[in-house]
């Protein structure tokens, strides 16, 4: 049976919490001799609550390997046509953290990136990239640990461990791949199978994202924290507990029925918290979708599909880039995001953003 740990926590013992969390999802299992990848995850350069890995996140995963003698970490994340790996590490105050426990961030467009022929028949991968799928070379062969945030996502309903591999196995022209993107999950977790001997997640629940994900949220404060090494059960129960049904998400059905981990919150062995008690939780989270995912569903598979070669595989689409970083960055991060991530600064989690 799948199992995920759930704790409550607060900021004086969140670090703490994380250490406890990761035993009782028994994360010694996965995590042996081998190397291991240490998997952020940036959805904004930019910092804004339960966007991105958080830094308390971080640190408790990296103090707990460190307690545990767990060596040969690689702390990796990568970038979008819309992000950049190393501001992102910057502004979500990353590094300090990291050069503190003696790890090097490494992003993933500084490293070399080698051809796979998967044993899984792949569902859209094959088609998109033309059967010449590369991964990054340090991948192969090491464990990895998902540091997802807990919120939902305009193209998946609710986003998480498994959506994590997107930036990890796919490179900086993945946006590519939103056309598929519940059959290209499905895909990625069959090759995480096959390249990684363990893959556990930790996720970050503490503030969670509402609404139109993965940038233009709600901050919604939970204090949950979340670990499993079925990486399909802990974005289940994840989806579960924020309102959704998780065998109604296209990715989360296939993966379950495919065998490749478990989607069915009533067979899911919930440790920490009272199982019960965590199962009827919801938090009537509703998936909203800003207008740069709005208009990308439109010309890749909605009404106006017809141009979408045009738009998205010629020079336009450096328009298309140049619109969704002014309108976040420049448009909605400062008329809106602003006033949210001051409200947030107030709250007990925010100052302890601040002191990092």
């Amino acid at each position: 049976m799948a199992k995920v740990a759930v704790l409550k926590t607060k900021p004086e013992t969140v670090l703490a919490d994380y250490s406890r969390l990761m035993d009782l999802a028994e994360y010694k299992k996965q995590i042996k001799a081998n190397e291991t990848i240490l998997k952020l995850n940036l959805s904004w350069s930019l910092y804004y609550p339960a966007c991105s890995t958080e830094p308390w996140q971080l640190e408790g995963v990296l103090r707990k390997l460190a307690e545990d003698r767990i060596r040969n970490i690689h702390v990796v994340e990568n970038r979008t046509v819309v992000t950049d790996a190393m501001k992102g590490a910057k502004l979500n105050k990353w590094l300090p953290i990291i050069k503190n426990y003696n790890h090097k961030f490494v992003p993933l467009t500084e490293v070399e990136w080698v051809r796979i022929k998967p044993k899984t028949p792949m569902l859209a991968l094959h088609r998109i990239f033309l059967g010449t799928h590369r991964v990054p070379k340090m991948f192969i062969g090491k464990n990895i640990i998902h540091l997802p945030t807990m919120k939902t996502h305009g193209h998946t309903s609710v986003t998480g461990a498994i959506k994590n591999s997107f930036g990890g196995l796919i490179t900086k022209r993945r946006h590519h791949c939103h056309k598929l993107i519940h059959e290209v999950l499905v895909d990625l977790m069959s090759i995480q199978k096959e390249i990684h001997p363990g893959i556990f997640a930790v996720m970050d629940g503490t503030v969670a994202g509402d609404g139109p994900g993965p940038r233009t949220m709600i901050p919604r404060i939970k204090n949950t924290i979340l670990a499993s090494d079925d990486q399909v059960a802990i974005d289940a129960l994840s989806a579960r507990m924020m309102g959704f049904e998780p065998l109604k998400i296209p990715f989360l059905k296939m993966c379950h029925d495919l065998g490749l981990g478990n989607a069915d919150v009533e067979q899911i062995e919930i440790v920490g918290e009272d199982e019960e008690k965590i199962k009827k939780t919801n938090f009537h989270f509703r998936t909203g979708k800003s207008p740069v995912v709005f208009w990308d569903q439109v010309f890749r598979k909605g009404s106006l599909s017809s141009i979408e070669p045009l738009l998205f595989h010629t020079g336009l689409f450096n328009l298309c880039i140049f619109a969704s970083a002014f309108y976040h960055d420049s448009i909605w991060y400062n008329l809106v995001g602003k006033r949210r991530i001051n409200s947030f600064m107030k709250t007990e989690w925010g100052r302890l953003f601040q002191k990092y």
